[in-house]
């Protein structure tokens, strides 16, 4: 099932989603300083690429430059891209089977808006690992 919906995402919405976060990710690593947040901006773009089967997890070494680099973040590319992923999700709502694709755009805003201390793992990977 989740094959089928991770196709269904990537002609609808999965596709241009990852190609923004592709654009952020080239214009932070345009600066030495920007690297780190054109990292966090590709991991991103292949979890907005095919989401079903992957979650976001808080990592619990993260202490204060990944907040910090969080705020920086926020005001450089995270609030531009939250509002990609409502508006694609308010689109999406639109048709019952679009419903599932909307949620999931939903569910890519916390993502989106604070991506350094998170890390992207499998739903199937034991709980312990995480």
């Amino acid at each position: 099932m989740k094959t089928i919906l991770n196709v269904i995402w990537l002609v609808l919405s999965g596709f241009w989603l990852a190609c923004a976060y592709v654009l952020a990710g080239l214009i932070l690593c345009i600066t030495i300083i920007g690297i780190p947040f054109g990292i966090a901006s590709f991991r991103i773009a292949r979890f907005a690429l095919w989401p079903f089967g992957y979650t976001a997890v808080e990592r619990r070494d993260a202490g204060a430059p990944s907040c910090v680099g969080n705020v920086l973040w926020l005001l450089l590319a995270g609030w531009w891209l939250a509002l990609s992923h409502v508006v694609t999700g308010l689109l999406l709502c639109v048709t019952i089977i679009g419903i599932p694709l909307g949620v999931a755009n939903f569910k890519l805003i916390p993502v989106s808006l604070t991506p350094l201390g998170r890390d992207i793992v499998p739903t199937n990977q034991p709980f312990a690992a995480r």
